[in-house]
């Protein structure tokens, strides 16, 4: 089968553990590009950080963020998809976050809101010691009054919030109220972390929605990922693709399940499926 379109997680996948792309991966993934097929990265990450690993690779492609939620050509200043939570909407989240006393999260396509004062220090960190090499456009949200502020001022460009804990037990019940949110998709994309974006958000629909402006045949897509946000492109996809790393869950729903993100599976993926060597 030829692939036309190959579309890569970021985290546990592309990247290894020091968070670094290794030089054979982008090799290989040129090589891939240069035949024609459309290497799209395809991430929790806001569109920013995620166009950011799209030109490291050095890809033209189109690139799938925040889980699907945002959409963009990267050689113009085309949106192909966007979805908002709306002003309503998260601020009912904001609510609920207030009553579990869980710190919020909420970004747009180009900018990151957090009100921990922590992960300023955590960015600066991953800064210093080189996991990560981008700047963000990221901003403090000191009080819930402010949050509000935030809330409406960015009521057309919020496309996802987010919770970070390192306890799962303290988010339990707030997980179990979120979930009976019909207006909300929920997905994990690491043991620390919930994924909040509108009900229908999904990296499936997003590369659904590339393969219909490409005139790409499922058969002809492949997906590469390792956490429970790339379930549902690796379900919808040709081939689905479990990184060696990936969690159990992903691994059952998966074609083939390639080689970890420290020994290159992204690139023996392509490899094998791809250029046939």
């Amino acid at each position: 089968m030829a692939y036309k379109l190959v579309c890569i997680d970021v985290d546990g996948t592309l990247l290894n553990s020091k968070h670094k792309i290794t030089e054979r991966t982008k090799e290989v993934i040129l090589k891939a590009h240069k035949l024609g097929v459309h290497i799209v990265i395809s991430t929790g990450r806001m569109y920013t950080d995620a166009e950011y690993y799209s030109n490291l690779i050095g890809v033209k492609s189109p690139v799938i963020a925040s889980n699907g939620a945002f959409i963009k050509e990267k050689d113009n200043d085309a949106v192909i998809y966007k979805d908002i939570l709306g002003e309503s909407l998260s601020l009912d989240l904001l609510e609920m976050f207030r009553r579990h006393d869980i710190t919020p999260y909420y970004c747009t396509p180009h900018k990151f809101y957090y009100g921990n004062f922590m992960f300023k220090l955590f960015y600066l960190a991953s800064k210093i010691l080189g996991t990560r090499s981008n700047k963000l456009d990221v901003q403090y949200v000191y009080s819930w009054e402010q949050w509000k502020r935030v809330l409406h001022n960015e009521k057309e460009n919020i496309v996802k919030s987010e919770i970070i804990y390192r306890d799962p037990t303290s988010i339990y019940e707030l997980r179990d109220e979120l979930k009976k949110m019909d207006e909300l998709e929920i997905v994990d994309s690491s043991k620390y972390n919930i994924e909040i974006t509108r009900k229908g958000v999904s990296k499936g629909k997003a590369v659904e929605r590339l393969a219909l402006l490409y005139d790409v045949k499922r058969e002809e897509i492949m997906a590469i990922g390792d956490s429970e946000n790339d379930v549902s492109m690796i379900e919808y996809a040709g081939i689905g693709i479990a990184m060696g790393n990936a969690e159990d869950a992903v691994k059952q729903k998966a074609n083939y399940i390639t080689d970890s993100n420290d020994n290159e599976g992204v690139a023996n993926a392509i490899n094998k499926f791809v250029l046939g060597n």
